[in-house]
């Protein structure tokens, strides 16, 4: 059974179908990520809240997609595909680049007039109008050692031809995506949004975390994991108890 036979769509994977969740969460993985990085999050979670996990072409059972280089068109598709799930509120959750997608479909979603509960922006810094808020690199080599030193990616992928030829054109498209998002100078979210980061994430600061703040006009807060940029793998508990704390009380809400 695939995961487009539980009720998924070209864009979500729905791991675990919860029929009778109250809450909906949407995961966004990072650049070269996809959705079953968000398989323990589904399974742990899994009865109160139905989770969809994002899936982005060129990988997996989306690989012989081109990948898309443009992350506002990633949103305007994520969120048109979100349309059909309108029926539960949704919490948003995304990391690295992730997190910019899940803003950009907040902003959709809310312009259109409809809510979204809350905005988890994690492993990112608050993003800029006068360019990318951090440089990554557009050459292979420059992008195979960026992806090493995040330990993102398990590392046998990386030193393996093959395999590397396989992830490396989703790879490619994310990260000229990143290279080419501004957000707009006033773009905000009208939903509370939480920072999540590791405390020694080179790429993502505490203090620039925090940025996210001036995007929202409602609730901000930050919240900071021991670890470095991929804190999530190494305290899958902790983050998955900040989520399921989270849900629990808006279920009571």
């Amino acid at each position: 059974m695939t995961s487009l036979s539980l009720g998924s769509d070209r864009w979500c994977r729905r791991f675990h179908p919860a029929p009778t969740a109250t809450r909906r969460l949407v995961c966004f993985p990072h650049a070269g990520g996809s959705a079953s990085y968000y398989f323990p999050v589904s399974a742990a979670l899994s009865g109160p809240v139905d989770l969809l996990a994002v899936q982005y072409p060129g990988r997996q059972d989306r690989r012989e997609e081109a990948g898309v280089q443009d992350l506002h068109r990633m949103a305007d598709e994520v969120t048109e595909a979100l349309s059909r799930w309108a029926d539960l509120p949704l919490t948003l959750f995304g990391h690295s680049m992730g997190a910019l997608v899940a803003f950009e479909v907040a902003r959709r979603i809310e312009r259109a007039g409809g809510r979204v509960d809350h905005l988890f922006v994690s492993g990112r810094k608050g993003p800029s109008a006068d360019g990318p808020e951090q440089s990554h690199p557009l050459d292979d080599e420059g992008i195979v050692a960026e992806v090493r030193a995040m330990s993102g990616t398990d590392a046998r992928l990386l030193e393996d031809e093959e395999l590397l030829g396989m992830v490396l054109p989703a790879l490619r498209a994310d990260y000229r995506a990143l290279g080419a998002y501004r957000a707009d100078r006033d773009a905000a979210v009208s939903c509370p949004v939480t920072a999540v980061v590791g405390d020694r994430d080179d790429w993502t600061p505490v203090p620039e975390a925090g940025n996210w703040r001036d995007r929202t006009t409602a609730a901000f807060d930050l919240k900071v994991f021991p670890g470095g940029h991929f804190y999530l793998s190494s305290r899958a508990d902790e983050v998955i108890g900040m989520l399921r704390d989270h849900l629990a009380g808006t279920l009571r809400t």
